[in-house]
């Protein structure tokens, strides 16, 4: 990651819907963009570890035009709070699961994912257990979200 303008981690409960989503959707943008940035997704809890993002999430994001190709579950590791300059939760209950386990003088890489939206949403719903319309909400809210992220990247790296 040494080489990287940045990097980014998405995190939600499983690693199995929201995160992997942000992570295709933002590394589409990041493509796009031609910015070099490092971008991964995990859980707080294990319960998909090795597994692909739900299919409902695959099937909404590549009508869009993401791919999620390679995309696996897994579970945020130690590790991570020091690897990463950006981790973003997609809700309250992630954003204090990571807080709980972050050392404190990492905790400022930690955010919400709407906070870099100017929608006034709080938080990104879990889909997991609703329909299709659900993932497609969802969907609306990551992609406003990442293009603020971007934004917030691209004016700390001038």
């Amino acid at each position: 990651m040494a080489d990287k303008l940045s990097s980014v981690l998405f995190v939600c409960l499983g690693n199995i819907c929201r995160s992997p989503t942000a992570e295709a959707v933002f590394n589409g943008k990041v493509l796009q963009s031609g910015l070099n940035i490092y971008v991964d997704s995990a859980g707080t809890h294990g319960y998909h570890d090795g597994v692909k993002p739900d299919q409902r999430s695959q099937d909404v994001g590549e009508l869009r035009g993401y791919s999620f190709v390679g995309l696996k579950c897994r579970r945020v590791d130690p590790t991570d709070f020091t690897e990463f300059e950006y981790i973003i939760a997609m809700d309250n209950e992630n954003y204090h699961n990571l807080i709980g386990n972050c050392p404190s003088e990492l905790q400022h890489k930690i955010s919400l994912f709407m906070s870099h939206s100017e929608l006034e949403e709080q938080e990104i719903p879990d889909p997991y257990y609703g329909g299709k319309g659900g993932f497609e909400y969802v969907l609306d809210l990551i992609e406003s979200a990442a293009d603020g992220l971007l934004e917030t990247i691209k004016s700390r790296a001038d």
